[in-house]
């Protein structure tokens, strides 16, 4: 809720549908002086945007967060969204990794980390679905 009241949008639209963030989020991020960014900021926008996506998961898909012990992390457990996929199974993605994923291929495009949550949730039909015959 943090990044939407810093837009400023009331917490009740956000809840209502994250997705009204996105325009704003978007251009917020592409007026970002990455070059400029030190560790610390680059920590604050990880943290912001692991945020947004884990809340619209949630709120748009009824998706959960769950922690998942971790021997390999320094906390002993990573945070996941877990949600019911098309196909009727659960799925989990890591919105950490997802964030990170859009530092390692700049520019930063808020509707790509989106959408690579959802594909991995199995939340968007894949291109050989067949779809109902009108």
């Amino acid at each position: 809720m943090g990044i939407a009241h810093m837009l400023g949008l009331s917490e009740q639209r956000y809840t209502e549908d994250p997705r009204i963030l996105l325009p704003g989020l978007q251009n917020y991020v592409d007026r970002l002086p990455l070059a400029e960014f030190e560790q610390s900021d680059w920590i604050t926008l990880h943290t912001d945007l692991t945020a947004y996506l884990g809340d619209l998961m949630v709120l748009r898909h009824a998706a959960t967060w769950v922690d998942v012990e971790d021997s390999t992390s320094p906390a002993g457990y990573r945070w996941f969204v877990e949600a019911t996929g098309l196909d009727g199974n659960r799925y989990r993605v890591e919105p950490y990794d997802v964030a990170m994923e859009e530092f390692e291929h700049l520019p930063i495009e808020i509707g790509r980390m989106i959408a690579n949550a959802e594909v991995v949730l199995h939340l968007t039909p894949s291109p050989s679905t067949q779809w109902p015959s009108s």
